[in-house]
Protein backbone atom coordinates (compact mmCIF):
# COMPACT_ATOMS: atom_id res chain seq x y z
CA UNK A 1 0.00 0.00 0.00
CA UNK A 2 1.30 3.46 -0.84
CA UNK A 3 -1.46 5.37 0.98
CA UNK A 4 -1.34 5.41 4.78
CA UNK A 5 -4.31 6.83 6.65
CA UNK A 6 -2.43 8.75 9.33
CA UNK A 7 -1.17 12.17 10.30
CA UNK A 8 1.86 13.34 8.31
CA UNK A 9 5.24 12.23 9.62
CA UNK A 10 7.92 14.83 10.39
CA UNK A 11 9.79 14.02 7.18
CA UNK A 12 6.66 14.27 5.02
CA UNK A 13 6.74 16.74 2.10
CA UNK A 14 3.71 18.95 1.38
CA UNK A 15 1.98 18.64 -1.99
CA UNK A 16 0.07 21.74 -3.13
CA UNK A 17 -2.61 21.38 -5.82
CA UNK A 18 -3.57 23.83 -8.53
CA UNK A 19 -5.14 24.00 -11.97
CA UNK A 20 -4.07 25.81 -15.10
CA UNK A 21 -7.00 28.20 -14.61
CA UNK A 22 -6.29 29.04 -10.97
CA UNK A 23 -2.49 28.94 -11.10
CA UNK A 24 -1.86 32.56 -12.13
CA UNK A 25 -3.72 33.94 -9.11
CA UNK A 26 -2.34 31.29 -6.74
CA UNK A 27 1.21 31.99 -7.89
CA UNK A 28 0.88 35.62 -6.86
CA UNK A 29 0.29 34.54 -3.25
CA UNK A 30 3.57 32.61 -3.10
CA UNK A 31 6.90 33.91 -1.81
CA UNK A 32 8.82 35.56 -4.62
CA UNK A 33 11.62 32.96 -4.54
CA UNK A 34 9.14 30.10 -4.91
CA UNK A 35 7.25 31.92 -7.66
CA UNK A 36 10.47 32.60 -9.56
CA UNK A 37 11.62 29.00 -9.23
CA UNK A 38 8.35 27.60 -10.55
CA UNK A 39 8.37 30.04 -13.43
CA UNK A 40 11.95 29.04 -14.28
CA UNK A 41 11.08 25.33 -14.45
CA UNK A 42 8.05 26.11 -16.64
CA UNK A 43 5.31 25.01 -14.25
CA UNK A 44 1.87 26.25 -15.39
CA UNK A 45 -0.52 24.07 -13.40
CA UNK A 46 -1.42 21.80 -16.32
CA UNK A 47 -3.14 18.57 -15.25
CA UNK A 48 -0.83 15.65 -14.40
CA UNK A 49 2.28 17.82 -14.24
CA UNK A 50 4.32 18.70 -11.17
CA UNK A 51 7.32 20.68 -10.00
CA UNK A 52 9.70 20.07 -7.10
CA UNK A 53 10.62 23.10 -5.02
CA UNK A 54 13.92 22.68 -3.11
CA UNK A 55 14.13 23.38 0.61
CA UNK A 56 16.08 26.49 1.53
CA UNK A 57 18.16 26.67 4.69
CA UNK A 58 18.39 24.27 7.61
CA UNK A 59 19.50 20.64 7.58
CA UNK A 60 17.38 19.83 4.50
CA UNK A 61 18.94 22.50 2.27
CA UNK A 62 18.59 21.37 -1.35
CA UNK A 63 16.20 18.45 -0.60
CA UNK A 64 12.60 18.54 -1.82
CA UNK A 65 10.89 21.21 0.24
CA UNK A 66 7.44 21.10 -1.36
CA UNK A 67 5.67 19.90 -4.48
CA UNK A 68 3.27 21.77 -6.73
CA UNK A 69 0.99 19.51 -8.78
CA UNK A 70 -1.42 20.40 -11.55
CA UNK A 71 -4.83 18.71 -11.59
CA UNK A 72 -7.89 19.04 -13.78
CA UNK A 73 -10.08 19.71 -10.74
CA UNK A 74 -10.14 18.79 -7.07
CA UNK A 75 -12.70 15.97 -7.48
CA UNK A 76 -11.02 14.22 -10.42
CA UNK A 77 -10.81 10.51 -9.48
CA UNK A 78 -7.35 10.44 -11.13
CA UNK A 79 -6.09 13.78 -9.82
CA UNK A 80 -2.92 12.47 -8.10
CA UNK A 81 -2.34 9.41 -10.26
CA UNK A 82 0.74 10.80 -12.05
CA UNK A 83 2.65 11.47 -8.83
CA UNK A 84 3.50 8.23 -6.96
CA UNK A 85 5.84 6.85 -9.59
CA UNK A 86 7.24 10.23 -10.64
CA UNK A 87 8.12 11.78 -7.27
CA UNK A 88 11.28 10.82 -5.40
CA UNK A 89 10.77 8.05 -2.89
CA UNK A 90 9.59 9.25 0.50
CA UNK A 91 6.55 10.46 2.42
CA UNK A 92 4.18 13.15 1.17
CA UNK A 93 0.98 14.77 2.39
CA UNK A 94 -1.56 17.17 0.91
CA UNK A 95 -1.02 20.73 2.04
CA UNK A 96 -3.85 22.14 4.13
CA UNK A 97 -2.50 25.69 4.33
CA UNK A 98 -1.54 28.14 1.64
CA UNK A 99 -3.12 29.02 -1.69
CA UNK A 100 -3.49 25.49 -3.12
CA UNK A 101 -6.74 23.63 -3.81
CA UNK A 102 -8.26 21.14 -1.35
CA UNK A 103 -8.67 17.64 -2.78
CA UNK A 104 -11.58 15.30 -2.24
CA UNK A 105 -10.16 12.67 0.21
CA UNK A 106 -11.72 9.73 -1.63
CA UNK A 107 -10.29 10.86 -4.94
CA UNK A 108 -6.91 11.54 -3.34
CA UNK A 109 -6.65 8.09 -1.78
CA UNK A 110 -7.93 6.27 -4.83
CA UNK A 111 -5.84 8.13 -7.39
CA UNK A 112 -2.58 7.91 -5.43
CA UNK A 113 -2.96 4.20 -4.72
CA UNK A 114 -3.84 3.39 -8.33
CA UNK A 115 -1.11 5.70 -9.57
CA UNK A 116 1.36 3.37 -7.88
CA UNK A 117 -0.19 0.25 -9.42
CA UNK A 118 1.99 -2.12 -11.42
CA UNK A 119 1.44 -5.79 -12.23
CA UNK A 120 4.68 -7.01 -10.70
CA UNK A 121 4.01 -10.72 -10.18
CA UNK A 122 6.67 -11.68 -12.71
CA UNK A 123 8.81 -8.55 -13.06
CA UNK A 124 9.80 -6.65 -9.91
CA UNK A 125 9.44 -2.87 -9.86
CA UNK A 126 12.60 -0.89 -10.47
CA UNK A 127 11.87 1.43 -7.55
CA UNK A 128 9.34 1.92 -4.81
CA UNK A 129 6.54 4.42 -5.31
CA UNK A 130 6.24 7.55 -3.22
CA UNK A 131 3.93 7.28 -0.20
CA UNK A 132 0.99 9.51 0.67
CA UNK A 133 -0.03 10.13 4.28
CA UNK A 134 -3.66 11.13 4.44
CA UNK A 135 -5.84 11.87 7.48
CA UNK A 136 -8.21 8.99 8.18
CA UNK A 137 -11.79 9.88 7.25
CA UNK A 138 -14.72 7.83 5.93
CA UNK A 139 -14.14 9.30 2.46
CA UNK A 140 -10.44 8.41 2.50
CA UNK A 141 -11.25 4.87 3.65
CA UNK A 142 -13.74 4.50 0.83
CA UNK A 143 -11.24 5.74 -1.75
CA UNK A 144 -8.65 3.29 -0.50
CA UNK A 145 -11.18 0.44 -0.52
CA UNK A 146 -12.10 1.18 -4.13
CA UNK A 147 -8.45 1.38 -5.15
CA UNK A 148 -7.64 -1.92 -3.45
CA UNK A 149 -10.51 -3.75 -5.16
CA UNK A 150 -9.75 -2.16 -8.55
CA UNK A 151 -6.10 -3.22 -8.24
CA UNK A 152 -7.17 -6.78 -7.38
CA UNK A 153 -9.45 -6.81 -10.44
CA UNK A 154 -6.56 -5.69 -12.64
CA UNK A 155 -4.35 -8.41 -11.16
CA UNK A 156 -6.87 -11.12 -12.02
CA UNK A 157 -7.28 -9.89 -15.58
CA UNK A 158 -3.52 -9.53 -16.05
CA UNK A 159 -2.65 -13.01 -14.77
CA UNK A 160 -1.85 -15.41 -17.61
CA UNK A 161 -4.18 -18.35 -18.18
CA UNK A 162 -1.37 -20.74 -17.24
CA UNK A 163 -1.76 -19.53 -13.67
CA UNK A 164 -5.46 -18.61 -13.67
CA UNK A 165 -7.75 -21.39 -14.82
CA UNK A 166 -11.23 -22.24 -13.54
CA UNK A 167 -9.90 -23.77 -10.31
CA UNK A 168 -7.69 -20.75 -9.57
CA UNK A 169 -10.60 -18.41 -10.27
CA UNK A 170 -12.64 -20.37 -7.74
CA UNK A 171 -9.83 -19.98 -5.22
CA UNK A 172 -9.88 -16.20 -5.81
CA UNK A 173 -13.58 -16.25 -4.93
CA UNK A 174 -12.85 -18.21 -1.76
CA UNK A 175 -10.20 -15.72 -0.70
CA UNK A 176 -12.58 -12.82 -1.31
CA UNK A 177 -15.29 -14.60 0.70
CA UNK A 178 -13.25 -14.87 3.90
CA UNK A 179 -13.49 -11.32 5.31
CA UNK A 180 -17.27 -11.33 5.09
CA UNK A 181 -17.60 -15.03 6.00
CA UNK A 182 -19.49 -15.69 2.79
CA UNK A 183 -20.23 -19.25 1.67
CA UNK A 184 -18.79 -20.65 -1.56
CA UNK A 185 -19.69 -23.81 -3.41
CA UNK A 186 -18.62 -25.25 -6.74
CA UNK A 187 -20.27 -27.58 -9.24
CA UNK A 188 -17.39 -29.14 -11.16
CA UNK A 189 -16.96 -31.24 -14.31
CA UNK A 190 -19.55 -33.96 -14.92
CA UNK A 191 -21.52 -32.76 -11.92
CA UNK A 192 -22.59 -29.82 -14.08
CA UNK A 193 -24.76 -32.21 -16.10
CA UNK A 194 -26.25 -33.79 -12.99
CA UNK A 195 -27.09 -30.42 -11.44
CA UNK A 196 -28.54 -28.81 -14.54
CA UNK A 197 -25.78 -26.72 -16.15
CA UNK A 198 -25.42 -28.43 -19.54
CA UNK A 199 -24.40 -25.32 -21.47
CA UNK A 200 -21.51 -24.58 -19.10
CA UNK A 201 -20.38 -28.19 -19.43
CA UNK A 202 -20.61 -28.15 -23.22
CA UNK A 203 -18.30 -25.16 -23.61
CA UNK A 204 -15.74 -26.31 -21.05
CA UNK A 205 -15.65 -30.06 -21.57
CA UNK A 206 -12.74 -30.08 -24.05
CA UNK A 207 -10.28 -28.39 -21.69
CA UNK A 208 -7.82 -30.27 -19.50
CA UNK A 209 -9.03 -28.12 -16.60
CA UNK A 210 -12.57 -28.92 -15.54
CA UNK A 211 -15.35 -26.36 -16.05
CA UNK A 212 -17.38 -25.28 -13.05
CA UNK A 213 -20.14 -23.09 -11.70
CA UNK A 214 -18.89 -21.03 -8.74
CA UNK A 215 -21.49 -19.66 -6.33
CA UNK A 216 -20.91 -17.26 -3.43
CA UNK A 217 -23.70 -16.33 -1.04
CA UNK A 218 -23.62 -13.72 1.71
CA UNK A 219 -25.82 -11.64 3.99
CA UNK A 220 -24.94 -9.01 6.60
CA UNK A 221 -24.09 -10.76 9.84
CA UNK A 222 -25.38 -8.02 12.11
CA UNK A 223 -29.02 -8.65 11.25
CA UNK A 224 -31.08 -11.39 12.85
CA UNK A 225 -31.90 -14.44 10.74
CA UNK A 226 -35.48 -13.34 10.10
CA UNK A 227 -34.39 -9.83 9.12
CA UNK A 228 -31.69 -11.20 6.81
CA UNK A 229 -34.24 -13.41 5.06
CA UNK A 230 -36.36 -10.32 4.34
CA UNK A 231 -33.51 -8.43 2.68
CA UNK A 232 -33.69 -8.07 -1.12
CA UNK A 233 -31.56 -10.52 -3.09
CA UNK A 234 -28.91 -9.08 -5.40
CA UNK A 235 -27.53 -11.54 -7.95
CA UNK A 236 -24.28 -10.83 -9.80
CA UNK A 237 -23.17 -12.97 -12.74
CA UNK A 238 -19.74 -12.82 -14.35
CA UNK A 239 -18.42 -14.46 -17.50
CA UNK A 240 -15.45 -16.59 -16.48
CA UNK A 241 -13.81 -17.78 -19.69
CA UNK A 242 -10.27 -18.15 -18.40
CA UNK A 243 -8.91 -18.52 -21.91
CA UNK A 244 -10.70 -18.43 -25.23
CA UNK A 245 -9.13 -20.09 -28.24
CA UNK A 246 -12.39 -19.64 -30.11
CA UNK A 247 -12.89 -23.39 -29.97
CA UNK A 248 -13.14 -25.22 -33.29
CA UNK A 249 -13.93 -21.85 -34.89
CA UNK A 250 -10.37 -20.94 -33.96
CA UNK A 251 -9.38 -17.33 -33.45
CA UNK A 252 -6.47 -15.80 -35.34
CA UNK A 253 -3.16 -15.38 -33.50
CA UNK A 254 -3.87 -11.68 -33.00
CA UNK A 255 -7.41 -12.39 -31.85
CA UNK A 256 -6.21 -14.93 -29.31
CA UNK A 257 -3.33 -12.87 -27.91
CA UNK A 258 -5.31 -11.12 -25.13
CA UNK A 259 -7.79 -13.88 -24.39
CA UNK A 260 -6.46 -14.33 -20.85
CA UNK A 261 -8.72 -11.34 -20.19
CA UNK A 262 -11.90 -13.15 -21.24
CA UNK A 263 -12.64 -13.76 -17.57
CA UNK A 264 -12.80 -9.99 -17.06
CA UNK A 265 -16.54 -10.11 -16.44
CA UNK A 266 -16.01 -12.61 -13.62
CA UNK A 267 -13.28 -10.41 -12.14
CA UNK A 268 -15.66 -7.44 -12.20
CA UNK A 269 -18.56 -9.38 -10.68
CA UNK A 270 -16.26 -10.62 -7.92
CA UNK A 271 -14.98 -7.09 -7.31
CA UNK A 272 -18.51 -5.70 -7.04
CA UNK A 273 -19.38 -8.52 -4.65
CA UNK A 274 -16.34 -7.64 -2.51
CA UNK A 275 -17.46 -4.01 -2.36
CA UNK A 276 -21.03 -4.96 -1.44
CA UNK A 277 -19.71 -7.11 1.41
CA UNK A 278 -17.15 -4.55 2.57
CA UNK A 279 -19.69 -1.75 2.98
CA UNK A 280 -22.32 -4.20 4.28
CA UNK A 281 -24.97 -3.16 1.80
CA UNK A 282 -28.36 -4.24 3.20
CA UNK A 283 -28.95 -7.05 0.71
CA UNK A 284 -28.53 -10.76 0.42
CA UNK A 285 -25.85 -11.40 -2.17
CA UNK A 286 -25.48 -14.17 -4.72
CA UNK A 287 -22.45 -14.25 -7.02
CA UNK A 288 -22.42 -16.71 -9.91
CA UNK A 289 -19.41 -17.37 -12.13
CA UNK A 290 -19.51 -20.01 -14.85
CA UNK A 291 -15.79 -20.71 -15.24
CA UNK A 292 -14.43 -22.54 -18.28
CA UNK A 293 -11.62 -22.68 -20.77
CA UNK A 294 -12.80 -22.74 -24.39
CA UNK A 295 -10.32 -25.24 -25.77
CA UNK A 296 -9.80 -27.43 -28.85
CA UNK A 297 -9.89 -31.22 -28.49
CA UNK A 298 -11.69 -34.24 -29.89
CA UNK A 299 -14.64 -33.70 -27.59
CA UNK A 300 -14.96 -29.94 -28.19
CA UNK A 301 -18.43 -28.64 -28.93
CA UNK A 302 -18.97 -28.08 -32.64
CA UNK A 303 -20.68 -25.63 -34.99
CA UNK A 304 -24.13 -27.02 -35.67
CA UNK A 305 -24.43 -28.82 -32.32
CA UNK A 306 -27.63 -28.29 -30.35
CA UNK A 307 -27.80 -28.26 -26.56
CA UNK A 308 -30.70 -28.10 -24.16
CA UNK A 309 -30.05 -25.39 -21.57
CA UNK A 310 -31.08 -25.23 -17.92
CA UNK A 311 -34.06 -23.10 -18.98
CA UNK A 312 -35.27 -25.86 -21.32
CA UNK A 313 -34.54 -23.84 -24.46
CA UNK A 314 -32.53 -25.55 -27.17
CA UNK A 315 -29.65 -23.52 -28.59
CA UNK A 316 -27.88 -24.17 -31.86
CA UNK A 317 -24.17 -23.40 -32.01
CA UNK A 318 -23.59 -21.11 -34.96
CA UNK A 319 -20.00 -20.38 -33.93
CA UNK A 320 -17.95 -21.83 -31.07
CA UNK A 321 -16.28 -18.44 -30.57
CA UNK A 322 -19.56 -17.05 -29.23
CA UNK A 323 -19.20 -19.17 -26.12
CA UNK A 324 -19.66 -16.50 -23.45
CA UNK A 325 -23.39 -16.15 -23.94
CA UNK A 326 -23.72 -19.96 -23.88
CA UNK A 327 -22.25 -20.32 -20.40
CA UNK A 328 -24.05 -17.21 -19.14
CA UNK A 329 -27.49 -18.52 -20.12
CA UNK A 330 -27.34 -21.35 -17.57
CA UNK A 331 -26.03 -19.04 -14.84
CA UNK A 332 -28.71 -16.42 -15.53
CA UNK A 333 -31.43 -19.08 -15.44
CA UNK A 334 -30.14 -20.43 -12.13
CA UNK A 335 -29.89 -16.93 -10.67
CA UNK A 336 -33.44 -16.09 -11.75
CA UNK A 337 -34.76 -19.22 -10.01
CA UNK A 338 -33.92 -17.56 -6.69
CA UNK A 339 -36.20 -14.60 -7.54
CA UNK A 340 -33.71 -11.78 -6.98
CA UNK A 341 -34.70 -8.16 -6.63
CA UNK A 342 -32.04 -7.31 -9.22
CA UNK A 343 -29.67 -9.24 -11.46
CA UNK A 344 -26.53 -7.80 -13.05
CA UNK A 345 -24.28 -9.67 -15.44
CA UNK A 346 -20.86 -8.44 -16.54
CA UNK A 347 -19.01 -9.92 -19.49
CA UNK A 348 -16.28 -9.29 -22.04
CA UNK A 349 -18.89 -10.49 -24.48
CA UNK A 350 -18.54 -8.97 -27.96
CA UNK A 351 -16.07 -7.23 -30.22
CA UNK A 352 -19.10 -5.48 -31.67
CA UNK A 353 -19.50 -3.44 -28.48
CA UNK A 354 -15.87 -2.31 -28.80
CA UNK A 355 -16.43 -1.41 -32.44
CA UNK A 356 -19.46 0.68 -31.48
CA UNK A 357 -18.14 2.35 -28.32
CA UNK A 358 -14.39 1.76 -28.18
CA UNK A 359 -12.43 0.42 -25.20
CA UNK A 360 -13.34 3.07 -22.60
CA UNK A 361 -17.15 2.87 -22.76
CA UNK A 362 -18.79 -0.36 -21.56
CA UNK A 363 -22.12 -1.06 -23.21
CA UNK A 364 -25.15 -1.11 -20.94
CA UNK A 365 -28.29 -3.03 -21.87
CA UNK A 366 -31.35 -2.52 -19.70
CA UNK A 367 -35.08 -3.02 -20.19
CA UNK A 368 -36.04 0.09 -18.18
CA UNK A 369 -35.17 3.38 -19.86
CA UNK A 370 -35.31 5.36 -16.63
CA UNK A 371 -32.92 2.97 -14.89
CA UNK A 372 -30.53 3.12 -17.82
CA UNK A 373 -30.55 6.92 -17.91
CA UNK A 374 -29.89 7.09 -14.17
CA UNK A 375 -26.86 4.81 -14.57
CA UNK A 376 -25.47 6.73 -17.55
CA UNK A 377 -25.88 10.07 -15.76
CA UNK A 378 -24.26 8.72 -12.61
CA UNK A 379 -21.37 7.28 -14.59
CA UNK A 380 -20.72 10.60 -16.27
CA UNK A 381 -20.84 12.41 -12.93
CA UNK A 382 -18.40 9.95 -11.33
CA UNK A 383 -16.22 9.80 -14.45
CA UNK A 384 -16.65 6.03 -14.55
CA UNK A 385 -18.83 5.88 -17.66
CA UNK A 386 -20.98 3.33 -19.42
CA UNK A 387 -23.32 3.87 -22.35
CA UNK A 388 -26.87 2.71 -22.96
CA UNK A 389 -27.55 0.54 -26.02
CA UNK A 390 -30.95 -0.83 -27.05
CA UNK A 391 -32.41 -4.28 -26.55
CA UNK A 392 -34.04 -3.82 -29.93
CA UNK A 393 -36.73 -6.52 -30.27
CA UNK A 394 -36.93 -6.23 -34.06
CA UNK A 395 -33.48 -7.85 -34.21
CA UNK A 396 -34.55 -10.99 -32.36
CA UNK A 397 -35.14 -12.76 -35.65
CA UNK A 398 -31.39 -12.62 -36.23
CA UNK A 399 -30.84 -15.18 -33.44
CA UNK A 400 -33.77 -17.48 -34.25
CA UNK A 401 -32.81 -20.93 -35.53
CA UNK A 402 -34.68 -23.08 -38.04
CA UNK A 403 -34.05 -26.23 -35.96
CA UNK A 404 -33.75 -24.94 -32.37
CA UNK A 405 -35.13 -22.16 -30.21
CA UNK A 406 -32.08 -19.93 -30.61
CA UNK A 407 -28.73 -19.77 -32.36
CA UNK A 408 -25.75 -18.27 -30.53
CA UNK A 409 -24.72 -16.01 -33.40
CA UNK A 410 -26.59 -13.41 -35.41
CA UNK A 411 -27.24 -13.64 -39.12
CA UNK A 412 -24.45 -11.41 -40.41
CA UNK A 413 -22.08 -8.94 -38.82
CA UNK A 414 -24.56 -6.20 -37.97
CA UNK A 415 -25.81 -5.40 -34.44
CA UNK A 416 -23.57 -8.03 -32.82
CA UNK A 417 -23.63 -6.54 -29.32
CA UNK A 418 -27.42 -6.18 -29.48
CA UNK A 419 -28.08 -9.73 -30.69
CA UNK A 420 -25.80 -11.09 -27.95
CA UNK A 421 -27.79 -9.12 -25.37
CA UNK A 422 -31.08 -10.33 -26.87
CA UNK A 423 -29.84 -13.91 -26.58
CA UNK A 424 -29.26 -13.40 -22.84
CA UNK A 425 -32.59 -11.58 -22.51
CA UNK A 426 -34.43 -14.81 -23.37
CA UNK A 427 -33.05 -16.40 -20.18
CA UNK A 428 -34.09 -13.60 -17.80
CA UNK A 429 -37.77 -13.44 -16.74
CA UNK A 430 -39.54 -10.42 -18.20
CA UNK A 431 -40.40 -8.81 -14.85
CA UNK A 432 -36.95 -9.23 -13.30
CA UNK A 433 -34.90 -6.00 -13.23
CA UNK A 434 -31.70 -6.85 -15.08
CA UNK A 435 -28.56 -5.10 -16.29
CA UNK A 436 -26.23 -6.57 -18.88
CA UNK A 437 -22.83 -4.85 -19.18
CA UNK A 438 -20.55 -5.71 -22.09
CA UNK A 439 -17.11 -4.39 -21.19
CA UNK A 440 -13.50 -4.50 -22.41
CA UNK A 441 -11.66 -4.85 -19.05
CA UNK A 442 -8.45 -3.60 -20.63
CA UNK A 443 -6.45 -0.42 -21.21
CA UNK A 444 -4.90 -0.48 -24.66
CA UNK A 445 -3.14 2.85 -24.03
CA UNK A 446 -1.56 4.24 -20.86
CA UNK A 447 -3.01 7.17 -18.91
CA UNK A 448 -2.12 8.37 -15.40
CA UNK A 449 -3.11 5.63 -12.98
CA UNK A 450 -4.24 3.40 -15.83
CA UNK A 451 -1.32 1.47 -17.31
CA UNK A 452 -1.69 -0.77 -20.34
CA UNK A 453 -3.29 -4.02 -19.20
CA UNK A 454 -6.26 -5.17 -17.18
CA UNK A 455 -8.72 -2.53 -16.04
CA UNK A 456 -11.78 -2.28 -13.82
CA UNK A 457 -14.68 -0.42 -15.43
CA UNK A 458 -18.01 0.82 -14.02
CA UNK A 459 -17.34 -0.52 -10.50
CA UNK A 460 -17.57 2.90 -8.84
CA UNK A 461 -20.73 3.71 -10.76
CA UNK A 462 -22.42 0.41 -10.02
CA UNK A 463 -21.57 0.59 -6.32
CA UNK A 464 -22.89 4.14 -5.99
CA UNK A 465 -26.06 3.18 -7.87
CA UNK A 466 -26.60 0.11 -5.67
CA UNK A 467 -26.19 2.29 -2.59
CA UNK A 468 -28.90 4.59 -3.93
CA UNK A 469 -31.20 1.67 -4.67
CA UNK A 470 -30.76 -0.03 -1.31
CA UNK A 471 -30.14 2.96 0.96
CA UNK A 472 -33.60 2.62 2.49
CA UNK A 473 -35.91 -0.38 2.83
CA UNK A 474 -37.92 -0.95 -0.36
CA UNK A 475 -41.58 -1.86 -0.33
Amino acid sequence: MTVALQAPARDSVAVHLTTSATWPSQAQALPSQTRSWLAAVGFTGAAHTHALVPARGGPREGAVGEVWAGVSDAADPWLLAALPRALPEGNYHLATAGPGLSADPASAAQSWELGSYAFDLYKPRKRAAARLQLPETPAARRGLLLATVIAATRDLVNTPAEHLGPAELAEAVRLAARPGKAKVREVVGEALLAEGFPAVHAVGRAAARAPRLIELTWAPKGARARARAALPLLTLVGKGVCFDTGGLDLKSADGMRLMKKDMGGAAHALALAQLVMAIELPVRLQLLIPAVENAVAGNAFRPGDIFKTRAGLHIEIGNTDAEGRVILCDALTYGAEHKPDLMIDLATLTGAARTALGPQLPALFCREMGMARELVDLGLMLRDPLWHMPLWPEYHGLIESEIADLVNTGKGAMAGAITAALFLDDFVPARLPWLHIDLFAWNDGARPGRPVGGEAQTLRTLLAWLERRYATPRA
